[in-house]
Protein backbone atom coordinates (compact mmCIF):
# COMPACT_ATOMS: atom_id res chain seq x y z
CA UNK A 1 0.00 0.00 0.00
CA UNK A 2 1.19 3.32 -1.26
CA UNK A 3 1.86 5.97 1.65
CA UNK A 4 -0.03 9.27 1.72
CA UNK A 5 1.80 12.48 1.63
CA UNK A 6 1.67 14.58 4.30
CA UNK A 7 0.13 18.42 3.58
CA UNK A 8 0.56 20.72 5.79
CA UNK A 9 -2.91 22.58 5.29
CA UNK A 10 -2.19 25.75 7.20
CA UNK A 11 0.82 26.71 5.85
CA UNK A 12 0.96 29.44 2.66
CA UNK A 13 -0.29 32.74 1.92
CA UNK A 14 -3.27 31.43 0.56
CA UNK A 15 -4.17 28.68 3.22
CA UNK A 16 -6.31 26.71 3.40
CA UNK A 17 -8.37 27.60 0.48
CA UNK A 18 -5.37 27.11 -2.53
CA UNK A 19 -3.53 24.56 -0.36
CA UNK A 20 -7.15 22.07 -0.13
CA UNK A 21 -7.62 22.98 -3.88
CA UNK A 22 -4.11 21.78 -4.62
CA UNK A 23 -4.46 18.60 -3.07
CA UNK A 24 -7.63 17.94 -4.26
CA UNK A 25 -6.51 18.25 -8.11
CA UNK A 26 -3.65 15.97 -7.13
CA UNK A 27 -5.94 13.15 -5.96
CA UNK A 28 -7.90 13.88 -9.20
CA UNK A 29 -5.06 14.65 -11.75
CA UNK A 30 -2.12 12.15 -10.66
CA UNK A 31 -3.33 9.99 -8.71
CA UNK A 32 -1.68 10.57 -5.37
CA UNK A 33 -2.67 9.85 -1.92
CA UNK A 34 -2.66 12.79 0.30
CA UNK A 35 -3.57 13.45 3.61
CA UNK A 36 -4.01 17.24 4.91
CA UNK A 37 -2.85 18.01 8.45
CA UNK A 38 -4.32 21.13 10.09
CA UNK A 39 -6.74 22.13 12.33
CA UNK A 40 -10.46 21.19 11.23
CA UNK A 41 -12.45 24.06 12.24
CA UNK A 42 -9.63 26.63 10.50
CA UNK A 43 -9.66 24.35 7.30
CA UNK A 44 -13.54 24.37 6.08
CA UNK A 45 -14.53 21.42 3.56
CA UNK A 46 -11.43 19.30 2.87
CA UNK A 47 -12.80 18.41 -0.34
CA UNK A 48 -13.59 14.84 1.03
CA UNK A 49 -9.74 14.40 1.42
CA UNK A 50 -8.68 12.84 5.02
CA UNK A 51 -7.73 14.61 7.92
CA UNK A 52 -5.19 14.30 10.35
CA UNK A 53 -6.02 17.23 12.84
CA UNK A 54 -3.81 19.37 14.87
CA UNK A 55 -4.52 22.25 17.34
CA UNK A 56 -1.91 24.50 16.39
CA UNK A 57 -0.59 26.62 13.64
CA UNK A 58 2.81 28.10 12.81
CA UNK A 59 2.52 31.28 11.47
CA UNK A 60 4.57 33.01 8.92
CA UNK A 61 6.06 35.43 11.35
CA UNK A 62 6.58 33.13 14.21
CA UNK A 63 10.33 32.43 15.03
CA UNK A 64 11.25 28.93 13.62
CA UNK A 65 12.82 27.69 16.28
CA UNK A 66 10.76 28.38 19.15
CA UNK A 67 7.73 27.75 17.59
CA UNK A 68 8.81 23.89 16.33
CA UNK A 69 9.91 23.70 20.47
CA UNK A 70 6.30 25.14 21.66
CA UNK A 71 3.82 24.15 19.18
CA UNK A 72 4.53 20.58 19.55
CA UNK A 73 0.73 20.21 18.04
CA UNK A 74 1.24 22.25 14.49
CA UNK A 75 0.85 21.41 11.31
CA UNK A 76 4.48 21.27 10.59
CA UNK A 77 5.19 19.07 13.44
CA UNK A 78 2.99 17.03 12.83
CA UNK A 79 3.66 16.31 8.99
CA UNK A 80 7.28 15.73 9.87
CA UNK A 81 5.72 13.06 12.84
CA UNK A 82 3.81 11.36 10.11
CA UNK A 83 7.08 10.57 7.75
CA UNK A 84 9.46 10.08 10.92
CA UNK A 85 7.06 7.36 11.76
CA UNK A 86 6.31 6.00 8.81
CA UNK A 87 2.47 6.79 8.48
CA UNK A 88 3.58 9.60 5.41
CA UNK A 89 5.84 9.05 2.63
CA UNK A 90 6.57 12.37 2.19
CA UNK A 91 6.00 15.85 3.70
CA UNK A 92 5.16 19.33 1.80
CA UNK A 93 4.46 22.67 3.41
CA UNK A 94 4.29 26.24 1.75
CA UNK A 95 4.41 27.69 5.35
CA UNK A 96 7.26 29.52 7.32
CA UNK A 97 10.05 27.97 5.53
CA UNK A 98 12.87 28.10 9.04
CA UNK A 99 10.16 26.38 10.60
CA UNK A 100 9.39 23.72 7.77
CA UNK A 101 13.38 23.26 8.05
CA UNK A 102 13.43 23.36 11.76
CA UNK A 103 10.72 20.34 12.23
CA UNK A 104 11.70 18.23 9.79
CA UNK A 105 15.46 18.53 10.96
CA UNK A 106 14.56 17.77 14.47
CA UNK A 107 11.51 15.30 13.63
CA UNK A 108 13.12 13.19 11.20
CA UNK A 109 16.69 13.55 12.07
CA UNK A 110 19.72 14.15 9.73
CA UNK A 111 20.88 10.80 7.38
CA UNK A 112 24.78 9.86 8.74
CA UNK A 113 27.51 11.85 7.98
CA UNK A 114 25.24 14.49 6.97
CA UNK A 115 26.83 18.08 8.44
CA UNK A 116 23.93 20.62 7.39
CA UNK A 117 21.14 20.00 4.78
CA UNK A 118 20.63 22.06 2.23
CA UNK A 119 17.88 23.19 0.19
CA UNK A 120 18.06 22.56 -3.57
CA UNK A 121 16.13 24.91 -6.08
CA UNK A 122 15.59 23.67 -9.76
CA UNK A 123 16.26 26.82 -12.04
CA UNK A 124 14.47 26.48 -15.41
CA UNK A 125 16.33 26.14 -18.61
CA UNK A 126 13.77 26.54 -21.36
CA UNK A 127 14.61 23.49 -23.99
CA UNK A 128 16.55 20.91 -21.23
CA UNK A 129 16.76 20.11 -17.71
CA UNK A 130 16.87 22.53 -15.06
CA UNK A 131 19.84 23.19 -13.12
CA UNK A 132 19.94 22.38 -8.95
CA UNK A 133 21.12 25.30 -7.15
CA UNK A 134 22.22 24.03 -4.03
CA UNK A 135 22.14 25.73 -1.34
CA UNK A 136 19.39 27.77 -1.85
CA UNK A 137 18.86 29.23 1.76
CA UNK A 138 19.21 27.01 4.62
CA UNK A 139 22.72 27.55 5.72
CA UNK A 140 23.78 31.33 5.93
CA UNK A 141 27.38 30.40 6.55
CA UNK A 142 29.59 27.53 4.96
CA UNK A 143 32.38 25.62 5.67
CA UNK A 144 34.28 23.82 2.33
CA UNK A 145 33.25 20.14 3.84
CA UNK A 146 29.45 21.47 3.82
CA UNK A 147 29.84 22.52 0.32
CA UNK A 148 31.20 19.67 -1.12
CA UNK A 149 27.90 17.73 0.69
CA UNK A 150 26.05 19.83 -1.46
CA UNK A 151 27.46 18.39 -4.44
CA UNK A 152 27.64 15.55 -3.88
CA UNK A 153 23.42 15.45 -2.56
CA UNK A 154 22.89 17.92 -5.68
CA UNK A 155 23.95 15.49 -7.69
CA UNK A 156 22.37 12.50 -6.19
CA UNK A 157 19.26 14.46 -6.40
CA UNK A 158 19.45 15.59 -10.14
CA UNK A 159 20.33 11.82 -11.08
CA UNK A 160 16.98 10.35 -9.24
CA UNK A 161 14.84 13.73 -10.34
CA UNK A 162 15.96 14.36 -14.20
CA UNK A 163 17.96 11.26 -14.87
CA UNK A 164 21.02 13.02 -15.59
CA UNK A 165 23.79 9.70 -15.23
CA UNK A 166 26.79 11.84 -14.86
CA UNK A 167 25.95 15.39 -13.66
CA UNK A 168 28.65 18.65 -14.08
CA UNK A 169 29.00 20.51 -10.97
CA UNK A 170 29.17 24.21 -10.74
CA UNK A 171 31.04 26.41 -7.96
CA UNK A 172 29.33 30.18 -7.96
CA UNK A 173 31.79 32.90 -7.84
CA UNK A 174 32.71 35.96 -9.26
CA UNK A 175 34.88 34.65 -11.98
CA UNK A 176 35.60 31.20 -13.74
CA UNK A 177 39.19 31.39 -13.03
CA UNK A 178 40.33 29.20 -9.95
CA UNK A 179 41.99 32.17 -8.30
CA UNK A 180 38.94 33.85 -8.44
CA UNK A 181 36.32 33.82 -5.33
CA UNK A 182 36.69 34.24 -1.55
CA UNK A 183 38.73 32.12 0.66
CA UNK A 184 35.71 29.97 0.89
CA UNK A 185 35.11 29.82 -2.96
CA UNK A 186 38.49 29.35 -3.53
CA UNK A 187 39.54 26.22 -0.85
CA UNK A 188 36.09 24.90 -2.09
CA UNK A 189 37.14 25.14 -5.58
CA UNK A 190 40.40 22.89 -4.88
CA UNK A 191 38.37 20.23 -3.40
CA UNK A 192 35.76 19.84 -5.54
CA UNK A 193 38.58 19.64 -8.07
CA UNK A 194 40.32 17.09 -6.07
CA UNK A 195 36.83 14.64 -6.12
CA UNK A 196 36.89 11.70 -6.91
CA UNK A 197 33.11 11.14 -7.14
CA UNK A 198 32.00 14.61 -8.35
CA UNK A 199 32.08 15.85 -12.45
CA UNK A 200 33.28 19.14 -11.57
CA UNK A 201 32.95 21.66 -14.49
CA UNK A 202 34.47 24.76 -12.79
CA UNK A 203 33.98 27.97 -11.54
CA UNK A 204 30.47 29.55 -13.00
CA UNK A 205 28.93 33.34 -12.71
CA UNK A 206 25.97 34.45 -11.61
CA UNK A 207 25.21 35.12 -15.45
CA UNK A 208 25.71 31.50 -16.36
CA UNK A 209 22.40 30.45 -13.94
CA UNK A 210 19.80 30.89 -16.70
CA UNK A 211 21.07 28.70 -18.27
CA UNK A 212 23.79 27.36 -17.00
CA UNK A 213 26.59 24.68 -18.65
CA UNK A 214 26.25 23.32 -15.36
CA UNK A 215 23.50 20.67 -14.02
CA UNK A 216 23.99 21.20 -10.41
CA UNK A 217 25.69 24.58 -8.83
CA UNK A 218 27.07 25.19 -5.60
CA UNK A 219 26.96 27.93 -3.41
CA UNK A 220 26.42 29.06 0.56
CA UNK A 221 22.90 29.64 1.26
CA UNK A 222 23.24 33.24 2.05
CA UNK A 223 24.49 33.72 -1.55
CA UNK A 224 21.98 31.13 -3.21
CA UNK A 225 19.12 32.64 -2.05
CA UNK A 226 20.44 36.12 -3.19
CA UNK A 227 21.62 35.12 -6.66
CA UNK A 228 17.52 33.04 -6.98
CA UNK A 229 15.20 35.88 -5.74
CA UNK A 230 17.23 38.17 -7.79
CA UNK A 231 17.02 35.96 -11.22
CA UNK A 232 13.11 36.04 -10.00
CA UNK A 233 12.49 39.33 -9.62
CA UNK A 234 14.45 39.55 -13.25
CA UNK A 235 12.36 37.28 -14.86
CA UNK A 236 8.91 38.83 -13.34
CA UNK A 237 10.05 42.55 -14.44
CA UNK A 238 10.97 41.65 -18.03
CA UNK A 239 7.90 39.56 -18.07
CA UNK A 240 5.67 42.27 -16.53
CA UNK A 241 7.40 44.91 -18.99
CA UNK A 242 6.78 43.24 -22.32
CA UNK A 243 2.93 42.85 -21.36
CA UNK A 244 2.87 46.52 -20.49
CA UNK A 245 4.51 47.21 -23.74
CA UNK A 246 1.87 44.79 -25.90
CA UNK A 247 -1.33 46.47 -26.34
CA UNK A 248 0.09 50.36 -25.67
CA UNK A 249 -1.78 50.71 -29.67
CA UNK A 250 -2.21 48.71 -33.00
CA UNK A 251 1.22 47.69 -33.54
CA UNK A 252 2.35 46.39 -30.56
CA UNK A 253 -1.10 44.59 -30.51
CA UNK A 254 -0.51 43.55 -33.82
CA UNK A 255 2.88 42.44 -32.89
CA UNK A 256 1.75 40.90 -29.37
CA UNK A 257 -0.52 38.66 -31.77
CA UNK A 258 2.38 37.41 -33.51
CA UNK A 259 4.44 36.86 -30.86
CA UNK A 260 2.09 35.24 -27.81
CA UNK A 261 2.17 32.01 -29.44
CA UNK A 262 6.27 31.82 -28.63
CA UNK A 263 6.47 33.50 -25.37
CA UNK A 264 3.30 31.71 -23.69
CA UNK A 265 5.26 28.34 -23.45
CA UNK A 266 8.57 30.09 -22.52
CA UNK A 267 6.67 31.63 -19.74
CA UNK A 268 4.71 28.75 -18.35
CA UNK A 269 8.19 26.54 -18.16
CA UNK A 270 9.35 29.72 -16.55
CA UNK A 271 6.80 29.91 -13.89
CA UNK A 272 8.18 28.79 -10.16
CA UNK A 273 4.56 27.16 -9.44
CA UNK A 274 5.26 24.72 -12.42
CA UNK A 275 8.49 23.44 -10.92
CA UNK A 276 7.13 22.21 -7.34
CA UNK A 277 8.93 24.17 -5.05
CA UNK A 278 12.37 23.10 -3.56
CA UNK A 279 13.58 20.03 -1.24
CA UNK A 280 15.38 20.16 1.89
CA UNK A 281 18.47 16.93 1.42
CA UNK A 282 20.43 15.34 3.74
CA UNK A 283 17.36 13.95 6.11
CA UNK A 284 16.26 10.62 6.71
CA UNK A 285 12.62 11.64 4.91
CA UNK A 286 11.23 13.74 1.99
CA UNK A 287 10.50 17.11 2.97
CA UNK A 288 9.42 19.40 -0.41
CA UNK A 289 9.22 23.38 0.33
CA UNK A 290 6.87 25.53 -1.68
CA UNK A 291 7.04 28.83 -1.79
CA UNK A 292 4.70 30.90 0.72
CA UNK A 293 2.24 32.67 -2.31
CA UNK A 294 1.92 29.09 -3.21
CA UNK A 295 -1.52 28.95 -6.21
CA UNK A 296 -3.25 25.12 -6.08
CA UNK A 297 -1.33 24.68 -9.46
CA UNK A 298 1.97 25.17 -7.01
CA UNK A 299 0.62 22.67 -4.59
CA UNK A 300 -0.01 20.42 -7.03
CA UNK A 301 3.09 20.41 -8.48
CA UNK A 302 4.87 20.66 -5.28
CA UNK A 303 3.17 17.23 -4.27
CA UNK A 304 4.17 15.60 -7.58
CA UNK A 305 7.90 16.14 -6.84
CA UNK A 306 7.62 14.68 -3.50
CA UNK A 307 5.25 11.74 -4.89
CA UNK A 308 8.49 11.21 -7.96
CA UNK A 309 11.01 11.52 -5.22
CA UNK A 310 9.83 9.06 -2.98
CA UNK A 311 9.54 6.40 -6.01
CA UNK A 312 12.90 7.50 -6.89
CA UNK A 313 14.03 6.45 -3.60
CA UNK A 314 15.82 9.71 -3.38
CA UNK A 315 16.70 9.85 0.11
CA UNK A 316 18.69 6.34 -0.12
CA UNK A 317 20.51 8.12 -3.01
CA UNK A 318 21.89 10.77 -1.26
CA UNK A 319 22.61 8.53 1.63
CA UNK A 320 24.67 6.56 -0.81
CA UNK A 321 26.28 9.54 -1.45
CA UNK A 322 27.42 10.85 1.08
CA UNK A 323 28.34 7.68 2.70
CA UNK A 324 29.93 5.14 -0.45
CA UNK A 325 31.32 2.88 1.56
CA UNK A 326 28.62 2.48 3.99
CA UNK A 327 25.87 0.25 1.62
Amino acid sequence: MTLPIALDAMGGDFAPGEIIAGARRAVDELGLAVTLVGVPELMGDPLGLPVHACSEVIAMDDDPANSVRKKKDSSLVRCAELVRDGKASAMVSAGNTGATMASALLRMGRLPGVVRPCIVTPIPNPGGNPTALVDAGANAECTSEMLVQFALMGSAFVKARFHVQSPKVGLLSIGEESTKGTPLVKETHELLRQHDRIDFYGNVEGRDLLPSPADVVVTDGFTGNVALKTLEGALKFIFSTVLEVIGTNEETRAAGEALFPYLLPLANELNPDNHGGAMLLGLSGICVISHGSSSATAIMNALRVAGEMDEAGVVDKVRRAIRPDHD
